[in-house]
């Protein structure tokens, strides 16, 4: 994980993982991050390559181009191929862009 936190250090943005704690999260546009699964590469009853599944969640209050292009020109300069969805969360009024990849761990 430490490579993905240098990665969001990069970007600018506060950042949690998961979450920020009740009453603890910024004024928006903020970074929630986690490692939502693995799919690691095995032979022979071993795992060779851990590989985690990451999630970069940007939170905006309205649909804001500036924080979206800091994320994607940071991953673009790590190489980092990622796909990309939105949706707006009425309970929350934010929209989350989400982000998500595949990265070796180390």
């Amino acid at each position: 994980m430490e490579q993905i936190v240098k990665i969001l250090d990069e970007i600018g943005i506060p950042f949690a993982y998961d979450h920020f704690a009740e009453g603890e999260s910024p004024d928006p546009p903020f970074i929630c991050y986690l490692s939502a699964n693995s799919d690691n590469f095995a032979a022979d009853g071993k795992v060779y390559y851990k590989i985690n599944e990451i999630h970069i969640e940007l939170y905006t209050d309205c649909k804001d181009l500036s924080a979206e292009q800091k994320v994607e020109a940071v991953l673009d300069e790590h190489g980092i191929f990622y796909e990309k969805s939105e949706v707006w969360i009425e309970s929350e009024k934010l929209y989350e862009v989400l982000y998500s990849f595949e990265m070796e761990v180390n």
